[in-house]
């Protein structure tokens, strides 16, 4: 996963509990996870865009 270890995970949700606290770990997450969502949407729908404006052109 992007090269990141077991460690190296599990170092980086030590640090985000205690920067953000556990009651609000749950919502950034959800929040990121929504968000990489609306991004591969945005993505697939511009490649949609640019594959109908070639069509329309030629």
């Amino acid at each position: 996963m992007f090269g990141i270890g077991q460690t190296e995970l599990l170092i980086f949700l030590v640090v985000a509990m205690v920067l953000f606290g556990s009651a609000r770990l749950p919502t950034l997450m959800r929040n990121l996870g929504r968000s990489a969502t609306e991004f591969k949407k945005g993505m697939r729908d511009e490649d949609s865009d640019l594959t109908n404006d070639t069509e329309k052109k030629s």
